[in-house]
């Protein structure tokens, strides 16, 4: 045995951090609000609690240094968003929906087919990994790749989660019953 310590060579937490991912720049987040407002306006529904939930997302991670590992921000800021709106909604998702809808709710599309509003709410309907699904691939514009990589799953399962989460949206628009989702 020599005659060093064990912590003389234990790396302090903090440089072992520094050293495994770069630090989140607060700066950089403004960037990504418009993705994280359409990723929580499709869990939400609503475009009043998708803001709520944007801001309440970023004082959280505003909170504290994060430090990223595989410097995905997207990723990251979109897990926290899940993992906030999880913590916010768990007792209200149990319960049914009851809200008035505002005409600032309303978006009409030039071709005449659905409204926005119809859309969010068929997207935030469906079961929770066909719509974490959905809201990343189809509204943040995230590869499949990408997609696996922030929802901790196989690129194949994406695939197929996604593939379920727009036949139910399918569904949920025309009206048809969402058996077998």
């Amino acid at each position: 045995m020599s005659g060093v310590s064990c912590a003389e060579h234990a790396v302090p937490a903090a440089a072992e951090r520094e050293m495994s991912g770069r630090r989140l720049d607060p700066d950089s987040l403004s960037r990504h609000i418009d993705a994280l407002f359409r990723a929580a306006w499709a869990l939400c529904g609503s475009r009043h609690d998708a803001e709520d939930l944007v801001q309440e997302t970023f004082v959280n991670v505003l909170k504290r240094p994060r430090f990223l590992r595989n410097h995905d921000e997207i990723g990251y800021l979109m897990r926290a968003l899940r993992n906030t709106y999880n913590s916010r909604y768990r007792s209200v998702a149990a319960r049914p929906r009851e809200r008035q809808l505002l005409e600032s709710d309303l978006h009409e599309h030039a071709d005449g087919g659905w409204q926005g509003r119809e859309i969010m709410e068929a997207i935030a309907g469906a079961p929770p990994q066909y719509r974490d699904a959905v809201i990343a691939v189809d509204l943040l514009g995230l590869s499949y790749r990408e997609a696996a990589r922030s929802l901790h799953t196989r690129e194949s399962t994406i695939t197929t989660r996604l593939h379920r989460g727009r036949q139910y949206v399918a569904r949920a628009l025309l009206g048809e019953s969402a058996v077998g989702a």
